[in-house]
């Protein structure tokens, strides 16, 4: 893999770190899913491809019923639980953004 392409899978990847970053920083989940909007809304500003949008709606919808079934089993367990009362209510945005992020990193290897 040449630098170059490192280079762009990594810039792709901050917003998602940043993400990751901000969980044990900030306590409260509702400053923390609003800081997470404008992330995610300043990545897409920055750079939007064609299907974003449809691939961050899947990802969101997707891993809400995922963690869901998860939880249900006992597989998981969240202390922060303001969505449903089951999980955090920025994980599902979280996951939206990781599968768009996730969608590039494919994009720029396959080139």
């Amino acid at each position: 893999m040449t630098k170059n392409k490192i280079l762009k899978i990594v810039l792709n990847m901050i917003p998602v770190l940043l993400m990751i970053g901000f969980i044990p920083v900030i306590g409260n989940d509702y400053y923390l899913s609003l800081i997470y909007i404008g992330i995610i809304i300043i990545s897409f500003v920055v750079r939007k491809e064609k299907h974003d949008l449809k691939i961050f709606f899947f990802g969101f919808f997707v891993m809400i019923i995922s963690e869901i079934i998860f939880i249900s089993t006992g597989v998981e367990i969240f202390i922060r639980n303001s969505l449903f009362g089951l999980m955090p209510i920025w994980l599902p945005l979280l996951w939206g953004y990781g599968f768009v992020v996730m969608k590039r990193i494919i994009k720029i290897i396959e080139l």
